[in-house]
């Protein structure tokens, strides 16, 4: 694993690192054939001017951060991995989230791809071509990264950025988290905005990042957030976790369920304790959402227009999607959002007496690209793939909550998630908890 980015940090203003030479270091993984893919737009030379010109008592001191695709950057279109807006208008401004990283020293080196409009947890795009797994080499080709902030992960795994910004509706910062073993935290969505953010859900969608520590995910927080994290101080061993029977851990995968059983061992080891619930409210999901979800609704009410005028270029798996909004009428969108205060009520009230709820981020490690590539006849395995992906974390995004995904397989296995996570507003005691969690993980 690099780095992370207090470590370099810190060099820095020690004098040990430089941020002219981190760039180019950056820069140079970022045109390497590990980020084949990855960028949509590069900013590089640009990027090494910027990092030369920073100041090293900023929050990021001069380093490289990447910026999902539907983020707006000043000047430039903002296509959302499609190609029917990549001729768009400029944006006049940077989204705020950008805004807060560059005021906080960040260096924009690019723009990361994305499933397009980011409409699935894979992080395949007919477009711009698929980022392959930085983690995950096999003789069978490149293995998907999770989506949709597919490039934002990659670039923060392989070492070209140290930030990957990105968001998260259903799970797409915490799926390529998982997948590619780095760190993804998706905060309650009220506490960074997202202006400046093509949506695919109003009600869902979360600005948010990717790191390769959760130090650094703290720090990245504070920063989109504007406020001071004040993360809980709490011992593991004074700490009471819910393990949920339901849904969580239906037909994982071998490898994932070890690594989340080893991971368990480990915290109860140091103390924790940890009791295996049942969440009864989770069994009406499928009923709330039977009218196609918000992402549907929402999605389509933005879309609507340009697939009447642009259809044949969106990517076919997406429009499928997008095009189901069409069928929810106003009283059913009205049902759905009184629907989801009372499950939220509910949740809240079942989880009320717990620090935390842990589960495996993902049910699977990262299969091979090949299995679910565009074409026709790989869509069931695409859509049976992209519905396993989305299952658990998912769950969050209609709770209105906040998670994070670290890293608990062994060494050298393929990467598995742990899933930290509570509702609403537990922000600073989720990550308080990892901090100890991860240190916890990469003793044992």
């Amino acid at each position: 694993m690099h780095q992370d980015l207090i470590q370099v940090r810190d060099g820095i203003r020690a004098g040990t690192h430089s941020a002219s030479t981190e760039m180019e270091r950056a820069v140079g993984i970022a045109r390497s054939p590990d980020c084949e893919h990855v960028f949509t737009r590069t900013m590089f030379e640009h990027a090494q001017a910027q990092a030369d010109a920073t100041g090293p008592d900023q929050p990021l001191a001069g380093l490289s951060v990447s910026i999902k695709d539907l983020f707006d950057i000043a000047g430039q279109p903002t296509p959302a991995g499609s190609v029917v807006l990549s001729h768009a208008p400029a944006a006049i401004e940077d989204a705020p989230a950008v805004a807060r990283l560059r005021a906080a020293g960040g260096v924009v080196i690019g723009r990361t791809n994305m499933t397009e409009f980011a409409f699935s947890g894979v992080g395949v795009n007919p477009h711009h071509g698929t980022p392959a797994n930085a983690a995950v080499k096999s003789d069978r080709g490149p293995h998907v990264p999770g989506g949709s902030s597919s490039g934002a992960a990659v670039s923060v795994a392989t070492g070209a950025a140290f930030v990957g910004l990105g968001s998260d509706t259903g799970g797409s910062i915490r799926i390529p988290a998982a997948l590619n073993g780095i760190v993804g935290f998706k905060n309650t969505a009220r506490l960074v905005p997202t202006r400046g953010a093509l949506p695919l859900s109003t009600t869902l969608d979360t600005a948010c990042a990717m790191t390769r520590s959760v130090r650094d995910a703290v720090l990245v927080h504070e920063i989109l957030s504007a406020r001071t994290v004040t993360p809980t101080a709490k011992p593991l061993a004074q700490c009471r976790f819910a393990v949920v029977k339901e849904l969580f851990q239906d037909a994982l995968e071998p490898a994932v369920a070890s690594a989340f059983e080893d991971a368990l061992r480990s915290l109860r080891d140091a103390g924790a304790s940890i009791e295996e619930i049942s969440l009864p409210p989770l069994a009406d999901l499928p009923a709330i959402n039977a009218t196609g979800g918000f992402s549907a609704a929402e999605s389509y009410a933005w879309h609507r227009q340009l697939l009447e005028r642009s259809f044949a270029g969106y990517d076919p798996r997406v429009a499928q999607r997008i095009v189901k909004g069409a069928d929810m009428r106003a009283f059913e969108y009205l049902d759905l959002v009184q629907a989801r205060a009372h499950w939220i009520r509910r949740m809240e009230t079942a989880l009320q007496e717990f620090d935390a709820v842990l589960s495996p981020t993902v049910p699977v490690t990262a299969p091979p690209v090949a299995d679910v590539a565009p074409g026709i006849e790989r869509d069931d395995a695409f859509f049976r793939l992209n519905g396993l992906l989305l299952r658990n974390p998912s769950v969050v995004n209609m709770l209105d909550g906040c998670a994070i995904s670290l890293p608990c397989q062994a060494p050298g296995a393929a990467p598995v998630g742990l899933m930290l996570w509570h509702a609403a507003l537990h922000d600073d005691s989720i990550l308080g908890i990892a901090l100890q969690t991860e240190a916890l993980l990469k003793r044992s």
